[in-house]
This record gives C-alpha cells, sequence and structure tokens, in this order.
C-alpha cells in the first residue's frame, strides 16, 4: 500500500504541460459534444436515421487501430522503465504505424460517403458527423507528429529509465486521442 508520504514525493506522468493541453482538448470536445446533443435534440429523426449510412466497419477499423497503437504506447513506456530502448523503440514505432492507418481508413471512408452522397450539405447529422470527426483527425495528427518525435529521440537514445516523461508525455496524450474516439465512435456509428 502506498502511504501519502510517497505520494508527496511522485510526479505527475508525462510533464505538467501535456496535462494543460490534454484539458484543453477534453473542454473543446466537451464544447463539441454538447453540440452534438443539442443538435440530436432539435433533429431526432436524422440521429435516428444517420448511422445507418455510414460505414461501420471504418468505424470498427479505426477503433481497433487506436487502442491497438494505445496499447503499444503502453508497451513502449514499460520498456523505457526498464532500459530496453531498443525494444522502446519497436514499441513506438508499432504505435506509429497502427496510428497511421486512421487517416488512411479516414481517407477511404470519406471517398466512399461523397461516392454515396454523404457530404457535409447531406444534412445535420452528417455535419456533425464530419465537424466533429475530422476535428478529432486533426488531435490524432499532432499524436502522430509526437510519436515520430519520440521515436526520433529514443532512435538517438535521448530516453532512459531516469528521464523519460517526454515518451510518457506523448502516451498520454495519444490515449486521450484514444478515450475521445472511444465516445465518437458511438455517437455516430452505433446509438439511435
Amino acid at each position: 500500500m502506498t502511504t501519502a508520504a510517497e505520494l508527496v514525493g511522485e510526479s505527475v506522468p508525462g510533464n505538467r504541460g501535456i496535462w494543460v493541453g490534454i484539458f484543453c482538448v477534453l473542454v473543446e470536445f466537451l464544447l463539441l459534444f454538447c453540440v452534438y446533443f443539442i443538435a440530436k435534440a432539435h433533429h431526432p429523426a436524422a440521429f435516428e436515421r444517420g448511422p445507418d449510412q455510414l460505414a461501420t466497419v471504418a468505424g470498427v477499423t479505426i477503433t481497433l487501430l487506436l487502442l491497438t497503437s494505445g496499447y503499444c504506447m503502453v508497451k513502449a513506456v514499460a520498456a523505457i522503465r526498464r532500459d530496453a530502448r531498443r525494444a522502446t523503440l519497436r514499441w513506438v514505432l508499432a504505435a506509429l504505424l497502427l496510428g497511421l492507418g486512421y487517416p488512411c481508413v479516414k481517407f477511404f471512408e470519406i471517398r466512399w460517403n461523397v461516392a454515396h452522397g454523404i457530404d457535409g450539405a447531406a444534412g445535420i447529422f452528417y455535419t456533425v458527423y464530419y465537424y466533429l470527426t475530422l476535428n478529432h483527425l486533426v488531435h490524432v495528427s499532432w499524436g502522430l507528429l509526437g510519436l515520430a518525435w519520440v521515436a526520433t529521440r529514443t532512435a538517438l537514445g535521448v530516453y532512459s529509465s531516469r528521464d523519460y516523461s517526454g515518451l510518457e508525455a506523448a502516451a498520454m496524450y495519444w490515449h486521450s486521442t484514444d478515450v475521445l474516439w472511444l465516445i465518437i465512435f458511438p455517437f455516430f456509428y452505433v446509438l439511435r
């Protein structure tokens, strides 16, 4: 059992700056989720029919890619805590490659949507869908840049078991994008 004295000596995972950034992202998406619920309350029929037109397999694939990528970052942090630098690099690169699958799937999903007449002007459900999911994609893109940065620094031997706050900060941000997607996914692909 951890005592209060031990807790005082522990540091914040990652760094304080990343937690401020994560807090800002969560507030931003909280406001977007409010827009979702307001639009749904005013247009319930559109939100009931909307998910039927989307490719659920794309949403499921994105979910699996993000979760497995997040798992790889957990393993990367565990590896650097053991000073296993090669393993850390492999896990970060795996996380990055899996994460890159998200924009690829999104590209083909949007292409499929547009081919089936589902664009931002197709109705309120799709306007909210594009706005929220593309906003999430922007944040994922920043996360991918962060993963590329920590992969480079890991390859250069910057991190060790005594100093890996940058790697941990990237992992924390990456997990926050996972959590947001786990909220977004049912909103547009599952719930009626």
